[in-house]
């Protein structure tokens, strides 16, 4: 990345720290609610763009992905029942569209696959802010932590591939440096934040720097899927929203249900 690239992703940064901050910390819980809808929304947009669904399927998968938040964040308990009604309500309104029937299963594909993968995987932010807003700056923290130093380690020392089918620039020392900026920032942001035992800390960001890993290369396995580099070009030289949570969205979750064993 040129000089210049990197200048525009310290100002995003600059920029948008301090608000993040605001919605998690100084704000009421359900600001940051709001937030992680908006986030849902814009992600949810980009994916169906991504794979170039039409208008209506955008439309409509947007709104549905708001409503599954939204009931996933109180009555979780549900989810299967939401996802049972959707997945009726999506192909019962394809049947009824008398399209083609051969290209159905490839046109009501990737809303399926993003209400499943996107309002449902940041809803565990929302489950982890029930807890306490250190949770949601812990896992922001270390998430971070594992993705700069994955990125400077691959830069500087990467030679060997780990996954080029998938992310050709990603490499096997940046998967190393995953684990080690995720067990740093774990070790201390679990001290100041949550007050964990060492051991149980360093377990727990290298857990999340592997599974970090993974969830960039779901994304980059999507968006190579769909012929695309960035999922879409709101921040300037971070791509979209889902560029950015993609590794959140994995971690999020596995640290929600790890965070009784920490």
């Amino acid at each position: 990345m040129s000089l210049q690239g990197h200048k525009k992703r310290i100002l995003v940064a600059v920029v948008a720290l301090p608000i993040l901050v605001l919605f998690i910390i100084k704000l009421p819980s359900y600001c940051f609610l709001g937030l992680l809808a908006v986030v849902n929304i814009i992600g949810m947009w980009e994916f169906l763009k991504m794979y170039r669904t039409s208008s209506f399927w955008i439309a409509l998968g947007v709104i549905i992905s708001l409503i599954i938040f939204l009931l996933n964040c109180f009555n979780f308990q549900y989810a299967l029942h939401y996802y049972a009604l959707t997945f009726i309500v999506i192909t019962v309104i394809r049947l009824l569209s008398k399209k083609d029937p051969h290209s159905a299963l490839q046109e009501i594909s990737p809303l399926i696959i993003g209400l499943l993968y996107i309002p449902t995987l940041i809803s565990f932010q929302w489950f982890l802010r029930e807890h306490g807003w250190q949770w949601i700056i812990y896992l922001y923290g270390v998430v971070w932590a594992a993705d700069s130093f994955a990125y400077y380690i691959g830069k500087g020392l990467g030679n060997r591939k780990l996954y080029p089918e998938v992310s050709p620039k990603k490499t096997w020392a940046g998967a190393y440096g995953s684990l080690l900026g995720g067990s740093l920032a774990s070790i201390i942001l679990g001290y100041i934040l949550i007050n964990k035992t060492f051991l149980s800390l360093a377990v727990a960001g290298l857990l999340i720097g592997f599974i970090s890993i993974f969830g960039d290369l779901v994304e980059s396995m999507f968006k190579r899927d769909a012929g695309v580099k960035d999922s879409s070009f709101i921040f300037p030289e971070h791509g979209g929203i889902l560029d950015k949570i993609d590794a959140i969205l994995f971690a999020g979750a596995i640290l929600y249900f790890g965070m009784r064993f920490i």
